[in-house]
């Protein structure tokens, strides 16, 4: 990929403790223009190859209603890369990229996980911003994109995946490096017009179970330069940071944790820095009824 972020590689992927900091406001704003972009591209793409026939063989019996709403999400997207170009500029805003989301959908049911898991992160890399966006003047704009997001993810997890409409009291923020490096897989190319940002693509966190409860023993696969003895899975659930202990490249899933949740390494838990990472995160799903109480 070229021309959209920089790619280098490093187990400690910040050394300042405020990374967001690098960024002036434009950088800011390029940031989540080429979210945007990459969303918008998921969206158009995928309903240029679904019709309505598709939804209803995947088992939809309201098929033109779900199919419509995905478009209404599509309409968004493209209305949020207008806006931030103008905001931006054009000389300045950062150009759609080439993608490829093979890796991550074949079939409908599959687009359906991979966007809301795109929705969810795309307000979270929003709210991740907002201490910084405060600053700039531009806080509102990110807080109203973001709860647009919030609303359709809770759309496709409750109505179209049947699950839970909201993930728990609070949205989970995420920093730039943590949220681009999952969507950065899904980039092939991009102009070379483009500016390159200091964000970071993590190391891939593969794990083995992408809906486990609690108690449950998962693996987790990552391929580091530099391996290190100790290290923690941090499980990032609203504004909390759950640790659990890695042994043998297993975890044992901690309780109480709801909804969408991210789960990445660290090498320490002295701490609960959100930039202290030495992987990307990887989404997990702990889906719950209506009889569900989060009291804690």
């Amino acid at each position: 990929m070229s021309g959209a972020v920089s790619r280098r590689t490093s187990s400690h992927p910040n050394a300042s403790p405020h990374p967001v900091l690098w960024y002036a406001a434009k950088n800011l704003v390029q940031f989540v223009l080429n979210v945007e972009n990459l969303e918008s591209a998921l969206f158009t793409q995928a309903l240029d190859r679904f019709s309505v026939s598709d939804f209803t063989a995947a088992g939809f019996t309201n098929a033109a209603a779900v199919r419509g709403r995905f478009q209404q999400i599509a309409d968004n997207e493209a209305l949020h890369v207008a806006y931030l170009t103008r905001a931006i500029g054009t000389d300045d805003a950062p150009k759609a990229c080439t993608y490829d989301f093979s890796a991550g959908y074949t079939d409908l049911p599959t687009f359906v996980n991979l966007a809301q898991q795109i929705e969810t992160i795309a307000a979270s890399a929003y709210i991740g911003l907002g201490s910084v966006l405060n600053n700039t003047g531009s806080l509102e704009d990110a807080q109203s994109i973001a709860a647009a997001k919030a609303r359709q993810a809770g759309w496709i997890t409750s109505t179209v995946q049947g699950n839970q409409p909201w993930d728990g009291a609070f949205e989970t923020p995420l920093t730039p490096n943590a949220a681009w490096s999952f969507l950065d897989p899904f980039v092939v190319d991009c102009p070379t017009t483009n500016v390159e940002l200091p964000i970071e693509s993590l190391p891939t966190l593969v794990v083995s179970n992408v809906a486990p409860a609690a108690g449950d023993t998962i693996s987790l696969t990552v391929t580091l330069k530099a391996a290190k003895t100790t290290r923690y899975a941090l499980w990032l659930d609203g504004v909390r940071a759950v640790y659990s202990d890695i042994t043998n490249g297993k975890t044992v899933v901690p309780a109480g944790l709801s909804g969408t949740v991210y789960v990445g390494v660290v090498p320490t838990k002295d701490t609960a820095d959100r930039e202290n990472f030495v992987t990307g995160f990887a989404v997990v799903q702990f889906p719950f009824g209506p009889n569900a109480r989060n009291v804690a």
